[in-house]
């Protein structure tokens, strides 16, 4: 199978924690979101986790991530604390972004996440930008831009994919092609079967699907592309057929999904598809079972300091906005 021979153990037993710690975080929040602790609206990835960890794992630590609203997964991913995480969900002051930001803008410039976008399709030209720029400092960066598959039918896609192909920056997009683009099937409302691979050769570019639930797969693809654009390649356009196990948001039940396809999916699930094969390739029960349990402790800890956060200043509610930061312009 794919990427079964590049890559090292350690480098699989990463991959894995980073999933299940990913899954393991999700699912603490949507309970706490039930709870009332969480406060505004979540997207969780539930299910699309093979795609930030084997991305995530093949990045370089000064790299950049860029991703949308459904952004906990590539957050973790890039090595950002749960705790910070979970106080932005609990809008504390001692949250990733001071308790203002909630859980779709996530941005943590010191891990290269550079921000959760909540306007589809928004960030696909910053992330242009951001690999330009590498590409002017000579830094060796790479931008890379996951975003979902409804964002390949907004204009940003079209212009950020064709900028870049002519600049040939070092950036890499990635589609998380879960299917379904909030509460419609994608492929109702597109006119190819593939709504980024489809579109590549418009671009000049490659046509490039992977299994987005396979994390090997997914690494062995994104290490390719990411090498390529770090070594003066130009970019690269990459769908990652996925699924995500619960609705849009977490008022959505997801009613509208045939329920043989959503059972069809859960059996894809990547993080049991990828336990059993590292217990085939010889990984002991107890050293998976061991990661697991970090996982969970590691959750419950971050979710007890993220309580205990406290309730965000007033003095800072009119910082770090345009301009003077003062609502004095309305009068």
């Amino acid at each position: 199978m794919a990427g079964e021979l590049s890559v090292s153990r350690d480098a699989r037993l990463a991959m894995y924690r980073t999933m299940v710690e990913c899954r393991t975080f999700e699912e603490r929040a949507q309970q706490l979101f039930f709870e009332g602790l969480v406060r505004g609206t979540t997207h969780l990835g539930n299910g699309q986790e093979a795609v930030a960890a084997g991305f995530a794992g093949a990045m370089r630590a000064d790299d950049y991530t860029f991703c949308t609203y459904r952004g906990h997964n590539h957050t973790l991913a890039r090595g950002v604390p749960m705790a910070p995480i979970f106080a932005e969900l609990f809008g504390r002051g001692s949250g990733l972004m001071g308790g203002k930001g909630g859980s779709m803008h996530l941005t943590s410039v010191e891990h290269g996440a550079m921000g959760s976008y909540a306007i589809v399709g928004a960030h696909l030209p910053i992330a242009v930008g951001a690999a330009w720029s590498a590409q002017y400092r000579k830094s060796g960066q790479v931008a890379v831009c996951f975003f979902g598959d409804g964002a390949t039918n907004i204009g940003a896609f079209h212009e950020a994919l064709n900028l870049a192909a002519v600049w040939r920056v070092p950036a890499v997009f990635v589609c998380e092609n879960n299917q379904y683009m909030e509460y419609t099937a994608i492929g109702s409302v597109t006119a190819v079967e593939r709504p980024a691979a489809d579109r590549a050769a418009a671009y000049g570019l490659e046509a490039i699907v992977v299994d987005g639930n396979d994390v090997r797969a997914v690494h062995e693809v994104a290490r390719t592309a990411i090498d390529a654009a770090r070594a003066g390649d130009g970019p690269a356009l990459i769908e990652a057929l996925t699924y995500r196990h619960g609705g849009h948001s977490r008022a959505d039940p997801g009613k509208y999904r045939p329920d043989a396809e959503v059972q069809a999916w859960l059996a894809r699930d990547p993080i049991p598809a990828e336990r059993a094969r590292l217990l085939a390739e010889g990984v002991r029960e107890a050293e998976l079972a061991r990661i697991e349990a970090e996982a969970t402790a590691a959750v419950a800890a971050a979710e007890a300091i993220a309580r205990d956060g406290p309730e965000p200043d007033p003095a800072t509610l009119e910082t770090e906005l345009w301009s003077d930061g003062g609502s004095a312009w309305r009068n």
